[in-house]
């Protein structure tokens, strides 16, 4: 798999507390923003974020950000 499979055209929009997460970069995961280990085989690893505060976080749902995880609007030129 040479390119992240779109798990959808906006954001995944969440209350985040502090602590270490792991997003999904391939695109495959069943829980969404987050890595289930679907990418095995594929080529693709999670990104691991470290948040030092409580807030709201606009994760990356079309996998195409130029932000890492983070949306950057990219979805919207899909």
């Amino acid at each position: 798999m040479s390119e992240a499979v779109i798990a959808q055209k906006s954001p995944y929009v969440l209350p985040m507390k502090i602590g270490s997460f792991y997003f999904c970069t391939c695109g495959k995961s069943k829980t969404q923003p987050f890595c289930d280990g679907a990418h095995k085989g594929s080529g693709f690893a999670p990104t691991k974020v470290d948040l030092t505060e409580a807030k709201q976080v606009a994760w990356c749902g079309c996998k195409h950000s130029k932000n890492g995880p983070f949306c950057d609007g990219s979805h919207a030129k899909l």
